[in-house]
């Protein structure tokens, strides 16, 4: 078993606490039940802190969220070990395949190198097409169903670009949008539940597809923007403490007065 009072651990140190964690007679009740299903939204969260660390560019956070990252790495590799799937050594042998196969000028012979960087589009295309048991021909195959929805759009519509399915410029994309408001605000008028969530959905959609149209990722957008009004609604918590005022009790128009002064507390704060 891997001491606990070492200073330098590796790897292997790691895969062998996951073993200790995942032991059916000794390991933490916690973690002996734990299933791919169940693990996958924490797997989902670590990524996330990780680009939060990046974001606010805090390198000892990064370290800490890399290593929470890949502890879920290190959890599913050891899951499937245990079904006889597939062992961690193989996770590694994959990548490092995959990273030799798409960088053939980096790691292939000459004439590879000399041709210089491939299409990748199109080496991941041939390597589905390699793979028996993918039979998806479409143009949107590949995007996985299990990512974040934002960030699933964004490759649907990427991928459908490729094959011409795009419009050229920003300028109809902002009209599509005043379209699918215009219909989600007839929807609610009609108060029709599913037809709100569908005009939402298209809304939701073409705000991805006006970020893509100007070089951003919806995803962060909207990441910054949750920040961006935590530190808002904090600023109001803590406003409101100041004048001995409880938010329940508040009318709009006083939340409203709140929400602007934190607004205008916090922009005097950024610019010193």
């Amino acid at each position: 078993m891997t001491r606990l009072n070492k200073t330098d651990y590796t790897i292997q140190d790691l895969l062998a606490i996951m073993r200790a964690l995942r032991d059916p007679e000794t390991g933490c009740p916690w973690d002996q039940v734990q299933t791919f299903s169940t693990i996958a939204p924490y797997t989902l969260e670590e990524a996330y802190e990780v680009a939060d660390a990046i974001a606010r560019d805090d390198r000892q956070e990064l370290c800490d969220e890399l290593g929470d990252l890949l502890l879920q790495v290190v959890y599913h590799a050891q899951m499937a070990s245990e079904q006889n799937d597939f062992k961690f050594d193989d996770v590694v042998n994959a990548i490092c395949r995959k990273m030799i196969r798409r960088h053939p000028h980096v790691f292939g012979d000459q004439a590879q190198i000399d041709q210089g960087k491939p299409d990748w589009d199109e080496l991941k295309k041939q390597e589905r097409a390699d793979q028996s048991h993918v039979q998806d021909e479409s143009a949107l195959a590949g995007v996985a169903v299990g990512l974040p929805a934002l960030s699933r759009a964004r490759k649907l519509q990427k991928k459908a670009s490729k094959v011409n399915f795009d419009w050229s410029t920003l300028a109809p994309v902002l009209t599509k949008m005043q379209e699918e408001l215009a219909e989600l605000e007839q929807a609610v008028a009609h108060q029709q539940s599913a037809a709100i969530e569908d005009e939402l959905g298209d809304v939701l959609f073409c705000a991805v597809n006006i970020a893509r149209h100007v070089k951003l990722d919806a995803e962060l957008a909207l990441h910054k923007a949750n920040n961006k009004f935590e530190r808002r609604f904090r600023r109001v918590e803590a406003l409101a403490e100041q004048q001995h005022l409880h938010l329940t009790a508040l009318d709009e128009a006083a939340l409203e007065a709140l929400w602007q002064a934190a607004k205008k507390s916090l922009a005097e704060e950024a610019h010193g």
